[in-house]
């Protein structure tokens, strides 16, 4: 059994998602010590939990340490299985995190797969899902995996409440390497500015600023941003929200950028907060955002043959998967940057088949 220190690198939740996906999907049992051993408060937290015990009826694996608090787990896998199933996160903890343990999985089930999750779809320190719905799955679908993500209800912090539906359909159970190093020239930017529980100039106002910004920035191909609001009487949301994502198609590849309301922040910040994201990703002339890029290695660490990939910004998250990735499946990664800087990778994949 392979033990991963869980306070190397960013120290947090990243490491143990990765490392119970690897597991799960190799069937090789881990034991995952010092657990978020860098965060104010370590150990597991609700969201972690939800995100084991989905990855864990997902491989009908047996797990020792699943509590509030636990700084260690152990975690042997059993088989991959289709079906449908339901979770909780009974808090606004993350969905896309738990997504983002569970997505690996999926690809090598043998039947169908489909999964609800109720928690917070727009939270701070995650992707938001209109990121997850229009970038990380269109670089999966160039990977051979094919599936789609159902937007039930928005949550937000602190009430939560949102509810996310995904469907694997045809899980593809192996995975196809990539080469997305350098973007091509923008063709168009697209987005969704939304607001819950709240009057719906808000989303306009951030629509409006993020349109200025880009084109003050320099953009000059088209900008479509949609709108998303309720009337206050039939808005089914638990609590007020807003934020607004953007995403710049370009050829051979889709780089995204967010960013979320706050009390007391202006809709004109939040809009405006998002398009200077996404300049600065653009500027950068790489294929992935710096999201993307801690998304997409583990997918290429699974893939049959080499990746390579290019990235606005090495982040400690994608540091922390690349050592993990090397620990867990043994491959080579050979890797051009550094820490906070623009970056290339050639990721030899370990060939997974289910």
């Amino acid at each position: 059994m392979k033990v991963v220190d869980g306070s190397y690198g960013e120290g947090g939740g990243q490491i143990l998602r990765t490392t119970v996906a690897i597991s799960c999907v190799t069937g090789e049992p881990v034991k995952i010590v010092n657990i978020r051993a860098k965060r104010p408060q370590p150990g597991l937290k609700r969201q972690h939990m939800t995100a084991i015990k989905a990855a864990a009826t997902l491989c009908s694996a047996e797990v020792e340490g699943l509590e509030l608090g636990s700084r260690t787990l152990t975690f042997r896998p059993g088989s991959i299985k289709g079906g449908n199933y339901r979770f909780d996160i009974g808090t606004a903890g993350s969905i896309t995190l738990v997504l983002q343990t569970i997505t690996p999985i999926m690809a090598y089930s043998p039947q169908p797969v489909r999964v609800t999750i109720t928690g917070g779809t727009d939270v701070p320190w995650s992707p938001p899902i209109d990121y997850f719905r229009n970038v990380i799955e269109w670089h999966l679908k160039t990977m051979g995996y094919e599936l789609s993500t159902e937007l039930l209800r928005r949550g937000h912090y602190p009430r939560g409440g949102g509810m996310v539906r995904i469907h694997v359909p045809k899980p593809p159970r192996s995975l196809t390497p990539i080469n997305r190093v350098r973007r091509d020239e923008v063709r168009i930017i697209k987005g969704i500015s939304h607001c819950v529980r709240l009057p719906k100039h808000v989303a306009e106002r951030q629509a409006k600023s993020a349109k200025a910004t880009l084109i003050q920035g320099g953009v000059k191909a088209p900008i479509e941003i949609q709108l998303e609001y309720y009337e206050p009487r039939r808005d089914p949301h638990l609590g007020p929200g807003s934020g607004i994502v953007l995403w710049a198609e370009a050829g051979n590849t889709v780089i995204g950028a967010d960013a979320l309301g706050a009390k007391g922040k202006r809709a004109e910040v939040v809009g405006s907060e998002a398009a200077q994201k996404l300049l600065k990703e653009l500027a950068t002339g790489a294929a992935l955002d710096r999201h993307m890029s801690d998304n997409i290695l583990l997918y290429a660490a699974l893939a049959e043959g080499e990746s390579r990939i290019g990235g606005s910004e090495l982040t400690m998250h994608a540091h922390t998967v690349i050592w993990l990735i090397r620990q867990l499946l043994g491959i080579n990664v050979e890797l051009s940057g550094g820490l906070g800087k623009p970056f290339t990778a050639a990721i030899k994949g370990a060939g997974i088949k289910a």
